[in-house]
């Protein structure tokens, strides 16, 4: 195989992206499996996406001048996310053998509030999509 032909081969594998992620996933993975730390790394990927759109929203407002809802409200639903699996972590200690249980116990009823929080987030996530002054589609 020739310089050229390994050149185009390797420029190719990095334009698809799709590797790369897959790559880095799999790194990551491995080292939780092996450290045994594998929430402690999805929940510090999550405050890593939370801090990436916050500085998002804050240099998107520098630019246009106006605050982006559909970020703000990503970063909400990140954050939501991030105490719905830590709290999820622990209702495994938790008995629920009925409705009144998920009212009785703070881990069973933190766990329903933030499911209701994070529908709301979708909900409110789908409006401002559909309203923002960015959709490029024809509204009727």
């Amino acid at each position: 195989m020739s310089e050229q032909e390994f050149s185009s081969k390797f420029s190719r594998f990095f334009k698809d992206k799709l590797y790369i992620e897959l790559i880095i996933a799999t790194v990551l993975f491995s080292i939780a499996l092996i450290t045994n730390s594998l929430l402690e790394f999805i929940i510090y990927m999550l405050y890593f996406i939370i801090f990436l759109e916050i500085v998002r929203a804050v240099m998107s407002f520098i630019r246009e001048q106006r605050v982006r809802i559909g970020i703000l409200i990503d970063v909400f639903i990140i954050l939501a996310l991030r105490e719905f699996i830590v709290n999820v972590v622990k209702i495994n200690k938790e008995e629920l053998n009925s409705f009144e249980a998920l009212f009785n116990s703070p881990t069973n009823f933190h766990i329903l509030i933030f499911s209701g929080v994070i529908l709301f987030l979708f909900v409110l996530r789908y409006i401002a999509k559909k309203t923002s002054p960015d959709n490029n589609e024809v509204k009727l």
